[in-house]
């Protein structure tokens, strides 16, 4: 596990990797699968950047990050609430980019009209 990825997980979930490389939670004691579901969603976007990656699963915390981030695919079905960068810039559907929090809720608002229209 590289240092990012857990600079990342301690960040999120304020847990620390133990020298026998288990993972101390809040919670407890564990392994990886006992990192929040958010928080396993970012180090997969980290680990495989390439790949398309629901984010539906996240929270407000992991979404501020997720859009800091650059040249990442990941997939909405819906908007969510989301705190985001004022410089982040935002892929649509690999065509519309757009910028801060008033461009991604026009975004949703027009592809909420689209999907009405089209009786989705």
């Amino acid at each position: 596990m590289s240092q990012n990825e857990i600079n990342l997980f301690q960040q999120v979930d304020e847990a620390t990797l133990t020298p026998d490389k288990h993972i101390e939670t809040k919670y407890g004691l564990g392994t990886i699968r006992n990192l929040s579901s958010g928080c396993k969603t970012l180090l997969n976007i980290v680990k495989h950047p390439d790949k398309v990656v629901c984010v539906e699963e996240c929270g407000p915390n992991v979404l501020k990050i997720i859009f800091t981030m650059d040249n990442i695919k990941i997939y909405m079905s819906r908007p969510t609430l989301a705190d985001i960068p004022g410089d982040a810039k935002i892929r649509f559907n690999d065509s519309d980019i757009m910028t801060r929090s008033k461009g991604y809720n026009a975004w949703w608002s027009k592809e909420y009209e689209r999907r009405e229209a089209d009786d989705l």
